[in-house]
């Protein structure tokens, strides 16, 4: 049996290299086989002990998002990519931005670039939703409103203190639509506040938005 009717199951996640050695328990040398998909690209390596299927394999393959959630785990994509994701930014991110309770990462891969910034529990946990992209592929991204949150906690630099600041900041900096930005829920957005960093900041930001 081929490498590719072996796999073809499992290609809509990252494969871990301890499934791949079981998936080829039946060679001589798995090691030795797993080096050779390698070389052939077949395989592509993201990170030590992880891996996605090769274009040339014609077999469907994970989505970005969904490979950010298991290259750098727990995590979820927030930041840019989730305000992108959501349409609320003009821009398409070229990054790949999570957010996670590790140690803030950089991960240039052979399938893109995948930034991770740090925040710490409780607040790390809120906002998070599931979002199904197949039957076998469901990502963790930010809601609207953590997006938001989250660009604000983790960019230095950014002190709201004024509502034109902030109004200046979201419409100007950030690009958003004050439409969008009036639809956002500001009730679950001050739950969170109380275990928030820079609280003063999202403070003044939900005061801004309910003045939109």
């Amino acid at each position: 049996m081929d490498f590719r009717t072996i796999i073809k199951g499992y290609t809509e996640a990252p494969i871990s290299r301890h499934l791949i050695l079981e998936l080829l328990s039946k060679y001589q040398s798995p090691n030795d086989k797993i080096s050779e998909l390698l070389k052939s690209k077949e395989l592509i390596s993201i990170r030590r002990g992880l891996y996605t299927i090769g274009p040339k394999m014609d077999l469907p393959s994970p989505e970005p998002f969904l490979i950010a959630n298991h290259l750098r785990g727990p995590s979820y994509v927030s930041l840019e990519s989730a305000l992108s994701y959501w349409n609320m930014i003009p821009e398409r991110a070229y990054e790949i931005s999570s957010v996670t309770t590790k140690t803030s990462k950089l991960y240039k891969t052979p399938v893109g670039r995948y930034s991770y910034k740090r925040l710490k529990t409780p607040y790390y946990s809120y906002g998070i939703k599931n979002i199904e992209y197949s039957p076998k592929q469901t990502i963790l991204i930010a809601s609207r409103e953590k997006a938001l949150c989250d660009k604000i906690v983790v960019t230095p630099k950014i002190n709201l203190r004024s509502i034109k600041q902030t109004k200046e900041f979201l419409t100007e900096d950030l690009r958003m639509d004050s439409e969008v930005l009036s639809t956002l829920d500001t009730e679950v957005m001050t739950l969170w506040i109380k275990n928030a960093p820079k609280k003063s900041s999202l403070k003044m930001l939900i005061k801004t938005l309910m003045e939109l």
